[in-house]
């Protein structure tokens, strides 16, 4: 990793470079992404935005000599850097890796209760990008069962994947930045991070409150929240590892595994880092 931040940051072109051609690659928004982050966190905020225009604009002018489509090449620039960019901003104006994160989770369920409020028909909203899966699937001689799909289990799922990719993206990016061999400024570690008991208990209040009132609505934001310590579950991984508790296989294992057990390693990281803003796992442990 040291090596790749080194390149990304010996020339203004290697940068350009790297954030136009992992914006063609999958899950842009976390390899261009972090490539944006570890810019603004080694170059500062004006210098990043230049080489993401240079970038747009090298990608912009392929795509009319291509005949791609413009318009949705910008949109995914916009939807991959700013989001990028402003957890980079707000990681160096707090500084602190932790706080970002906290904050990160209020913007992820800001951002549902404003699509509830901005998309009245959620179902109508969603209907083209499920035929558009179902299209797909069946060309590949499978089935897909739309009427799992509904319109909160879509909107919930967008607003988990966008969180864990930008997200990610800042992980990334950091974990680029700190791995550069000039002086780097330390916003703190993953593996110390804690989402504190003030948005654990908030969970916990409003699972009860959905519980008691039926709305959907809360639970929505209670499962976006309880899936979302999953990050400190994956936290309490590298610490343990960090500590020598835990081989470099076990931790590998669990990204290896992360897309054959999505829902089960999943729900087990948030399990753990739920249980841990109460209990303190690391506290404990090092009492041990």
């Amino acid at each position: 990793m040291q090596a790749i931040a080194k390149w990304l940051v010996a020339r203004p072109y290697y940068a350009v470079a790297g954030l136009a051609v992992t914006l063609l690659l999958p899950a842009p928004q976390l390899f261009s992404g972090a490539i944006l982050v570890l810019l603004v966190l080694a170059e500062g905020t004006r210098l990043a935005v230049v080489r993401a225009s240079v970038a747009a604009a090298a990608l912009a002018a392929a795509s009319l000599l291509l005949g791609g489509s413009l318009t949705s090449l910008v949109a995914l620039m916009v939807a991959t850097w700013v989001p990028a960019l402003l957890l980079a901003q707000a990681l160096v104006a707090v500084r602190s890796l932790t706080l970002t994160l906290q904050v990160s989770v209020i913007v992820a369920v800001a951002a549902l209760l404003v699509f509830q409020l901005a998309i009245p028909d959620a179902e109508a909203f969603w209907r083209p990008y499920l035929d558009l899966m179902d299209d797909i699937i069946r060309q590949n001689g499978l089935t897909l069962n739309t009427e799992l799909l509904t319109a909160d289990v879509m909107t919930v799922s967008a607003v988990l994947v966008l969180w864990m990719l930008y997200t990610g993206a800042l992980l990334l990016g950091y974990g680029l930045y700190r791995r550069l061999p000039a002086g780097t400024d330390n916003y703190g570690q993953f593996r110390d991070l804690n989402f504190g008991r003030v948005i654990a208990l908030t969970l916990a209040l409003l699972s009860l409150l959905a519980f008691v009132i039926d709305a959907a609505l809360l639970e929505n934001i209670a499962f976006i929240i309880f899936v979302m310590f999953m990050m400190q579950g994956l936290a309490i991984v590298h610490w343990l590892h960090g500590e020598g508790k835990l081989p470099l296989i076990a931790v590998v294992s669990v990204y290896v595994l992360m897309p054959f057990l999505q829902v089960l390693l999943i729900m087990v990281l948030a399990l753990i880092g739920y249980t841990d803003a109460w209990i303190g796992f690391r506290h404990r442990f090092k009492k041990v």
